[in-house]
């Protein structure tokens, strides 16, 4: 009796502030927890072997390198555990800062339980959460009930998410939102770093930005802080009228450049042009875009599509190709956002499809502008039976059907009548016209030669005509030559059948290039 009353006189002439420090035994801890200040502080005992220390006012303690501040504490070094409340904050080495209403943790495991107003800061983020479990060893912070990441002007939400204080990442899971004036992403997983600001997502992520462009992918990352981003999986962006996916993309914002590679497609619906490709550059400051790998370009209509195949293929506008030619700026007549204000070059083994027309040659430039189809460097044009060769073809289209066609040097057409049998012309120069799609005539000028099968009604051959003629005017039927009309300086000769094999009629510099005909589009995608 007389010992206990002496311990209750000891315990009430302590000091009200302690500034000692004292340690909280505990026979399992590796480092011990220090007491570094408390205003009050007295202990309870519950049972013979558990005794609680109570603290209260200003309270700190230490652990390793964790300092905790509250305003009053209950320790149980019997179960290794202290109960922190009010202004609960966690230091943990000068680079993580948690705060809550409540704490519980476990001294020996350095695991801290907060609930009420939870934040969790390591100086570039903050993390609000209902309640969060902290280990003080790892460095990370979970919670499970919803949390809100504030880093400069981009918030973060999800219901679930783990925070890796030292590596300053945050691992979100479940509805995950990143709102940015710049940007909207949506996903069920996502790793974002806060002192880079880079976002990576390994989940069906929904993204959209300031301009209403719209990234739909799977894996990928998005740099917040420089405006580049890679997607890694199959992705599709959709950006007003154009659509672009790829197996793999990196968009470059501040350049203004998109590179897509793998299975690549870019769909134009205001100008009808789509593009295949295993590798894709657009230009989005100039409008323009750069193919290579295979690539194939649609020119979409209503009943007979162009395609184009060739090793490169390249588009921009006209303003931008001829914007130090000011006269030529004046010859146009279309705003800069018209769909006609645009051009595409094709460059090495050029092949043209479509079902009215067929082409290949070295080069190719079109202008959306007048429709035309310029072919440079051993071009052939087909359309039914008839082949047409020349130094340089331009071949120009009317509502997206030819309409007219002209050659320039060494022009030279020829007509299959049968295998082996070619009614020819060859001059200087060609023009050619077009009746719905099919070649109806042509006039040939300048040292105009031709070799001419005659038949009778019955398709029978009865003669041959080779002429020369300053201007020879032929004309077909359903893409059968049936008229040829020489105009001046006649000079020929007409030879019975009998006496003229069709492999002995052939004209200098006559080929059959039908080998290097497309036969289908589908030619064009091998």
């Amino acid at each position: 009796m007389k010992c206990t009353l002496f311990f209750l006189l000891l315990l009430i002439c302590l000091p009200p502030v302690l500034h000692a420090q004292q340690s909280i035994a505990d026979s399992t801890s590796k480092e011990p927890v220090e007491i570094l200040n408390a205003k009050n502080f007295y202990f309870k005992r519950i049972d013979p072997t558990t005794e609680l220390k109570i603290l209260s006012g200003k309270v700190r303690l230490r652990q390793g390198t964790a300092i905790f501040d509250c305003d009053s504490c209950v320790v149980n070094s019997t179960v290794h555990i202290f109960e922190a409340f009010g202004n609960v904050h966690i230091n943990d080495h000068d680079t993580t800062n948690i705060y809550s209403d409540y704490l519980r943790y476990l001294t020996n495991t350095k695991i801290a339980y907060l609930n009420g107003n939870c934040r969790m800061s390591d100086g570039h983020a903050t993390l609000t959460t209902p309640d969060l479990q902290y280990d003080v060893n790892t460095k990370i912070g979970t919670y499970t009930h919803g949390g809100r990441v504030v880093n400069k002007k981009s918030v973060l939400t999800s219901k679930e998410g783990t925070y890796y204080s030292d590596l300053r990442d945050i691992y979100f899971k479940t509805n995950v939102e990143l709102k940015d004036p710049s940007y909207y992403l949506k996903t069920d997983s996502l790793l974002y770093n806060t002192e880079t600001q880079i976002a990576r997502f390994i989940a069906d992520t929904y993204i959209r930005d300031s301009s209403g462009r719209i990234v739909r992918t799977k894996e990928g990352y998005y740099d917040l802080a420089n405006k580049k981003s890679e997607f890694f999986s199959r992705t599709t962006i959709t950006d007003k009228a154009m659509t672009a996916s790829a197996d793999k993309m990196a968009n470059d914002e501040a350049a203004g450049i998109i590179q897509m590679e793998g299975r690549a497609v870019m769909r134009d619906t205001a100008k009808g042009m789509n593009v295949l490709a295993d590798r894709i550059f657009i230009d989005q400051k100039r409008d323009a875009f750069l193919a290579t790998k295979k690539p194939l370009m649609i020119i979409k209509q209503d009943n007979d599509s162009i395609y184009v195949a060739a090793d490169t293929l390249f588009s921009a506008k006209l303003t931008e190709l001829y914007k130090n030619d000011s006269a030529k700026l004046k010859t146009f007549h279309f705003k800069e956002k018209d769909s006609t204000n645009r051009y595409f070059e094709a460059y090495r083994h050029v092949r043209v499809f479509s079902d009215s027309v067929q082409s290949v040659s070295d080069s190719l430039y079109y202008s959306f502008l007048d429709s035309t189809f310029h072919l440079f460097y051993d071009p052939v044009v087909w359309n039914k039976k008839s082949q047409i060769t020349g130094d340089t073809i331009y071949l120009y289209t009317k509502n997206k059907k030819a309409s007219r066609i002209k050659t320039i040097e060494n022009s030279f057409i020829v007509n299959e009548v049968e295998a082996g049998v070619y009614n020819q012309i060859k001059s200087s120069r060609m023009d050619g016209f077009f009746k719905e799609g099919t070649l109806d005539s042509v006039r040939a000028k300048g040292l105009a030669e031709s070799v001419y099968f005659i038949q009778d009604n019955d398709s029978a051959y009865t003669s041959v005509n080779q002429t020369k003629s300053d201007a020879i005017d032929i004309y077909f039927n359903k893409g059968d030559l049936y008229k040829v009309i020489f105009r001046s300086d006649l000079k020929g000769t007409l030879y019975p059948i009998s006496q003229k094999q069709p492999n002995e009629m052939k004209l200098p510099n006559f080929r059959w290039l039908i080998d290097r005909r497309p036969k289908t589009k589908y030619d064009l995608f091998e």
